[in-house]
This record gives C-alpha cells, structure tokens and sequence, in this order.
C-alpha cells in the first residue's frame, strides 16, 4: 500500500502537519483502493538553513487557515449579525446564490431579501466537509435550520445544506438549498 514522504521547512505546527497528513491520506484514497491504516504518510522536516531555490534562502509560506474553521467562523458573525465580521471574510467578485435568489453580491442584497421570509434564522450543524479542487478550497455544512416566520411563529428541523469556495483563505461563493418553501408551503 501507498507510503507517501513530504518534505517541509521547520515551522509549521503539529496540527498544520496533521491537516496535511490527514489530506495526502484522502487524496491517496481517492485513488488507491485501499482503507485509511493501509497508507502511510511521512513528514520530514528541514531546517531552513538546508534550503534554498533560485540560489537564494528563502522563508516557508504560513500555512493556509483550515476552510472548515474559516467557515464556521463566518456563519456565526452571520448568525450574531456582525456584518462587519463576516464581510472581511469575503473576497473579490464575491456571489452567493440562495433559493429563488441567484446572484446576491453582498451581504446587504441577503438580509433584504430574507427580510419577508422569516424574523430569523440560526442554524443546527450536523457536519462540515471540505477539500481542495486546484486553488479552490470547497466546503459543505450540513445541518437543520430553526427560527421564526414572519408572523412569530416557531420553525425547526429545517434541512439545509450550504456549499462554500474560498481562494486564498477567503470565500468566494456561497451556494444554498433547503427545504424552507417546502416546509411554508405545507403550512399555507
């Protein structure tokens, strides 16, 4: 079965190293038909005197922040109304596209469109899952949303699932389903 060696500068942290090991795992098993304990991975670390490109020393980049992390960061600034927050996570031609909502630009064009819909929503997070197209990090939450109509009444148990792209620790696109009109519909 696959043994796999990455060769790093010193400086990165033992959890840094453990996202990294968990990913060359999953790109194996993408693959390799084996199970996880069957792939090896081996992280070798150089002192960054014992490196050099071009003829010249060079300083390792900081590692990327986790996606998953990035994300619940930004879906709790949105749950707690800290527009600020969450808008200095977002990067250039930033899009999210919402049921029956495609193409909103900022944060302004969402809350003035969910206005009508519902006094407010939070979520209930069932899992988070990520992983890398290209330059692209993508990551999906999962979970139910709960909150109030319009009128005060009481919801729950809604399913949801959001998918994010972020390119250089900064999202991107924003993607939504739910089952929120098929819960209102059953009500009406």
């Amino acid at each position: 079965m696959p043994i796999i060696e990455a060769h790093l500068l010193e400086g990165y942290s033992d959890a840094e190293k453990e996202r990294l090991a968990r990913g060359l795992t999953d790109a194996a098993l993408m693959v390799v038909p084996a199970t996880p304990d069957a792939i090896t991975v081996m992280i070798h670390e150089m002192p960054g005197a014992h490196y050099m490109r071009g003829g010249l020393r060079r300083q390792g980049a900081p590692a990327r922040p986790d996606p998953c992390e990035t994300i619940r960061d930004y879906l709790a600034a949105m749950e707690a109304r800290d527009l600020p927050r969450a808008e200095a996570m977002l990067g250039a031609g930033f899009v999210m596209n919402f049921p029956d909502a495609p193409n909103l630009k900022t944060l302004a064009e969402l809350i003035a469109w969910a206005k009508p819909r519902y006094r407010f929503v939070k979520k209930t997070y069932d899992k988070f899952e990520a992983f890398q197209q290209g330059m692209v990090s993508v990551v999906y939450s999962m979970g139910t949303l709960y909150g109030e109509w319009p009128d005060g009444t009481p919801f729950a148990g809604i399913r949801f699932i959001d998918r994010f792209e972020m390119k250089n620790g900064q999202i991107t696109r924003q993607d939504v389903w739910n089952d929120m009109a098929e819960v209102r519909a059953k009500l009406a």
